[in-house]
């Protein structure tokens, strides 16, 4: 195809308008990366995933490198809400693009209460991460049901008027069904999705390699599944939906978008290259100039599918 110039790179989210569709994942990014990095070349700011009380974390050793990607055990630390009211909040409101706060809470109600304490002036959209275990059902985290999802994205719409994105979990099997579940709640977008439970073990010491014993798998090795999952939400709900997962290129971001996603965010490959986000955004422009794209929301959903027609299947008879 011609190159019909520059592309319009802006993508709405959930009610919350981005210059560009990338972004960075919590818990990989910080305010401290504007020394290296143009915060405001970024769509939208994704804070670490703050909680009401103070939280130390897992104990260590909280990072372990594995094959293509990975295992992280970190165990949410936090300072509390005071703090990044009174301190982190602050900061962000140097820098344009639109600030998301990720909140984490161990029920319904303390998801609630926090979503309404974080619904202040400079937080522009909320980032629900029930990806978390959910004390009122066995430490099961709330998105691996419908049920429980549905319960608590129904106390987090009540409790705040700002939009809502929810961070799914991949470690389900009914994903479609925690997505509408979601939607039906009250959800403005979905993020798909947060890491794999995994594990991995020293060979000279037989010790777990993380303090926790399992952590969390991200990085190059999940794109694949979780890609997968993204194509599976976007064709179940209406609601936009946010690729995450072992996003590191533009090509990767291409293939989310293709499959569904009308945004990504960018987390391991941030450790490895504090640029990649910049690479990522850039390459998508470039990308979709090449294919003669007037706007990059040309590409969400644009896979080519090709459907056996049924007529022109031959069903072999079985062997005998």
């Amino acid at each position: 195809m011609m190159d019909r110039g520059t592309t319009d790179m802006a993508v709405t989210i959930g009610g919350v308008r981005l210059a560009n569709p990338v972004m960075p994942a919590s818990g990989t990014f910080a305010e401290g990366l504007s020394s290296v990095v143009d915060l405001n070349r970024l769509g939208a700011l994704v804070t670490k995933t703050i909680t009401r009380e103070l939280r130390t974390g897992n104990p260590l050793p909280r990072v372990a490198e594995v094959d293509s990607g990975m295992l992280n055990a970190i165990g949410i630390p936090s300072k509390g809400v005071p703090y990044f009211l009174e301190h982190t909040l602050p900061l962000y409101r140097q820098w344009v693009p639109p600030l998301v706060v990720s909140i984490s809470a161990p029920s319904a109600e303390h998801f609630a209460h926090l979503a309404a304490e974080v619904s202040v002036p400079g937080v522009t959209a909320i980032e629900a991460n029930i990806s978390c275990p959910n004390i009122e059902e066995d430490g099961k985290a709330f998105a691996m049901r419908a049920t429980s999802t549905e319960t608590v994205v129904r106390h987090l719409r009540a409790a705040t008027s700002l939009p809502l994105w929810v961070k799914l979990t991949p470690n389900t099997g009914d994903m479609a069904e925690v997505a509408k579940a979601a939607e039906a709640a009250g959800a403005d977008a979905l993020v798909v999705a947060n890491t794999i439970l995994a594990m991995a073990i020293d060979l000279q010491t037989f010790k777990p390699r993380l303090g926790n014993v399992m952590g969390g798998l991200s990085g190059p090795a999940i794109k694949p599944i979780v890609l997968r999952q993204v194509y599976q939400c976007a064709r179940a709900v209406r609601l936009p939906v946010i690729g995450c997962g072992g996003i590191s290129t533009a090509a990767d971001a291409a293939e989310y978008m293709l499959a569904g996603a009308s945004a990504v965010q960018v987390g391991t490959a941030t450790f490895l290259h504090p640029g990649a986000m910049i690479d990522v955004i850039d390459g998508l422009a470039r990308f979709c100039a090449l294919h003669g794209m007037a706007s990059v929301t040309e590409l969400v959903g644009a896979m080519k599918r090709e459907e056996a027609d049924e007529d022109d299947v031959t069903w072999a008879e079985p062997v005998a």
